[in-house]
């Protein structure tokens, strides 16, 4: 019988906040279609050449519709180092005021609609459903807010400290 000498390992010491990386990627059922046009459209290729040109059509489509539904999900929300990342851009925690998560889809359609500032920094994404609106408290920012896509907006809020 093994008995564990140490029962209790300490924790790691921490700040005590959460952090937090998200990986805005498509949904996985996705690919499936794009590989099927992609093949469709080899095979067009595919019968209009003979020998062994015929397959350059699939060799080459379906590659890329795999190519572009990754390079669609390749943005990253993340919060380290007391920064907020999303995609390019970054702004710094303490910089953070009112946070709104919006999760119904009708005010979702108004954010991003009739209420959206144009000098906002806007990082949407269609498939994820809810927003959130985190308003730049530094004088110095050239953008009033932020409404970045998000599919855990609490994960978030706790690794923004809120």
């Amino acid at each position: 019988m093994l008995v564990n000498e140490h029962p209790s390992t300490p924790k790691p010491a921490t700040s005590g906040i959460p952090g937090f990386d998200e990986r805005l990627s498509v949904p996985w059922w996705w690919y499936l279609p794009a590989v099927g046009v992609a093949a469709l459209l080899g095979a067009e290729i595919h019968m209009g050449y003979p020998g062994l040109r015929s397959w350059i059509g699939y060799a080459v489509v379906v590659p890329v519709a795999v190519g572009v539904l990754v390079w669609l999900g390749r943005t990253r929300v993340r919060v380290r180092e007391g920064r907020l990342h999303a995609g390019e851009e970054s702004v710094a925690v303490d910089s953070i005021g009112r946070v709104e998560v919006i999760r119904d889809r009708d005010a979702k359609q108004v954010a991003l609609g009739p209420d959206l500032d144009p000098a906002a920094h806007l990082l949407h994404r269609a498939w994820i459903r809810p927003v959130v609106r985190l308003e730049i408290t530094d004088p110095d920012a050239d953008v009033p807010y932020w409404v970045i896509s998000v599919s855990d907006p609490d994960r978030l809020l706790a690794a923004l400290g809120r």
